[in-house]
């Protein structure tokens, strides 16, 4: 399906970019999602009509999402199981976990921007992780998980 991308999609393209994707990922992700519509006459000529409001909303999103970044650089969380003698939690620490805690810092992140390559935490100690805020803007926390004896 040709589609036209109203914002940027990391790994399929820019704003404006007309592009060709599998059907099911264009009608159950992009359309409703708000990135992308059809590439049809009608809605080529609507897109080039608003064109600048999009690029602007798009520099808009870009900068407040750089900000935030700057605010979490270095930033350092710290997160409270309870944990065996040999350091290992009984449980583990999600991504949810470190947006819970980045809330109560006063940061609203979602939980699927915090990026986790190795799946949950399951040891104490220290872990750098990577928020992405923008397709663009990717900053790294510091996660301190703590133990605590039972």
């Amino acid at each position: 399906m040709q589609i036209i991308l109203l914002e940027k999609v990391g790994k399929l393209g820019n704003l404006g970019d007309v592009v060709k994707v599998k059907d099911g990922y264009a009608r159950n992700f992009l359309i409703p999602q708000g990135k992308a519509k059809r590439a049809t006459e009608s809605n080529m000529a609507e897109f080039e009509a608003r064109r600048a409001e999009l690029e602007k909303a798009q520099a808009d999103k870009l900068a407040a999402a750089q900000a935030l970044a700057e605010k979490l650089e270095g930033l350092m969380v710290q997160i409270t199981r309870n944990a065996g003698m040999d350091g290992r939690l009984f449980g583990s620490v999600t991504n949810a976990d470190v947006a819970e805690a980045l809330e109560a810092q006063g940061f609203e992140i979602e939980r699927s921007s915090i990026r986790m390559p190795e799946g949950p935490l399951k040891a104490v100690g220290d872990v750098q992780l990577e928020v992405g805020l923008h397709s663009d803007v990717v900053t790294t926390i510091t996660v301190s998980v703590l133990g605590e004896q039972q």
